[in-house]
This record gives C-alpha cells, sequence and structure tokens, in this order.
C-alpha cells in the first residue's frame, strides 16, 4: 500500500491504519469509529517520545528550554507538515460537510491524523515502532529548532528595541491573504503608532508578522548606520 510505504510501516491490522484516517465527521455519516480516541492518545506518546529525545540528546538544555523546544516541534504547524510530506490528504476519510470545505487539507484535521496513526502503530506494533515514527519525521525539526532555543523572535527584540525610547503602541495586522484555503499565503503590516514599519509575508500568519518584525528591525537598523 502506497500509505504504508509513505509511513515507512506495514500494519497487521489494517483497521487500525482505517480508523486512524477516519475524521469524525465521517465517522458521524456512516456510524462507524472515529479516529478521536486514537488521536487522544497518540498526542501523549508523542509527547513521551519527543520529552525522551531531547532529555537524552540536549542534555546541556534546561527544563524551561526543553519545554519550548517540545512545545516548538509539538504543535499543530509541525505535525501538519509531517501530514503534507506523507501525502495524508489523498486517504484520510471525511464526511460530505467537510468534503465541500476542503476539510481534507486542514492543518487541524491533517495534524491530529498524524497523533491518531502514532497510536495506530503503537496498537500495532508497539512503542519502539510509534518512536521509529516519531523520530523519522521529527527528528530534524527537533535539530532544527534546538539551534534557537533561548534566541529572542524578531518580534520580541522589536518591541524591546523600539521601547528604549518610551512608551509605544507597536501593532501587527494581516493584510491579505491569498490563495486557496489549504494553501493561503498571508501578509502581515506592523504599525508604531500607526505608522507603518514593514510588511512581511508567510503561510501562517505567525510566519508573516515575524517577517514584518524582521524586516523592520532591519529598516532600523539601517537608519542608524
Amino acid at each position: 500500500m502506497e500509505l504504508e510505504n509513505n509511513l515507512g510501516y506495514t500494519f497487521k491490522n489494517k483497521k487500525l491504519l482505517d480508523e486512524a484516517l477516519t475524521h469524525t465527521s465521517y465517522a458521524n455519516e456512516y456510524r462507524t469509529n472515529s479516529n478521536e480516541k486514537l488521536e487522544f492518545l497518540g498526542d501523549s506518546i508523542l509527547e513521551f517520545i519527543s520529552s525522551k529525545h531531547l532529555y537524552k540528546n540536549y542534555p546541556y538544555l534546561h527544563e524551561g528550554e526543553l519545554t519550548k523546544l517540545r512545545a516548538t516541534v509539538v504543535c499543530e504547524d509541525s505535525l501538519y507538515e509531517v501530514a503534507k510530506k506523507l501525502n495524508i490528504s489523498q486517504y484520510i476519510r471525511v464526511g460530505r460537510s467537510e468534503m465541500i470545505n476542503k476539510g481534507k487539507y486542514k492543518p487541524t484535521i491533517l495534524a491530529d491524523s498524524i497523533e491518531a496513526i502514532i497510536a495506530a502503530i503503537y496498537f500495532d506494533g508497539g512503542l519502539d515502532k510509534a518512536e521509529k515514527f516519531i523520530l523519522d519525521n521529527l527528528k530534524d525539526a527537533m535539530e532544527i529548532a534546538s539551534k534557537h532555543v533561548g534566541q529572542k523572535d524578531y518580534k520580541t527584540v522589536l518591541q524591546e528595541e523600539l521601547q528604549k525610547n518610551g512608551n509605544i503602541n507597536l501593532e501587527y495586522k494581516i493584510i491579505e491573504e491569498t490563495g486557496p484555503d489549504h494553501d493561503k499565503t498571508f501578509t502581515a503590516e506592523v504599525t508604531l503608532n500607526d505608522t507603518v514599519l514593514a510588511q512581511g509575508i508567510g503561510k501562517k500568519k505567525k510566519q508573516a508578522e515575524m517577517q514584518a518584525a524582521k524586516k523592520a528591525l532591519e529598516n532600523l537598523k539601517r537608519k542608524k548606520v
């Protein structure tokens, strides 16, 4: 099965995989089991395995940094990227209403399906197999995120830089959305006391805001030179 090739795991009990790919909207229409309970367990397994990996491989980070690192990787955005890489949207089952609303491509639904798949692999092959799946798909993201732990993000740096001159009213606003629901691009604008400082573009609203803050910082540095 192509999906199992993508997952890197072959199920002995195919029904577990079917259940992991069954959204509530489909289950309600066809009176079958949804992936909600698998998702519940998968979330806990994911947190445990990621915590174990971070604890063993990043001994130089303290508890607060490990928590921040785990939150960066074990989140909807990260799991959504895994789902896209594995082409889960082609296999997930949603009801008619979600199909109309392109639910097969919604980040929340796809991210939840990854958690359900983790639990399904656990039941079918044990914790070691579930751990392998998690690390195969998230270890690189953990490594990348670890390089930025402890660093302030652009929005924080911009806020602190501007506050040196006194009280400020710094605001971020999404001024444009383009593209289909499952593949939107956002344009954010950052303003200081109603004066536009910069704009940024990203696939997520937070990414667009971060890019706007980064460009605003670059503009400030150029003015100081």
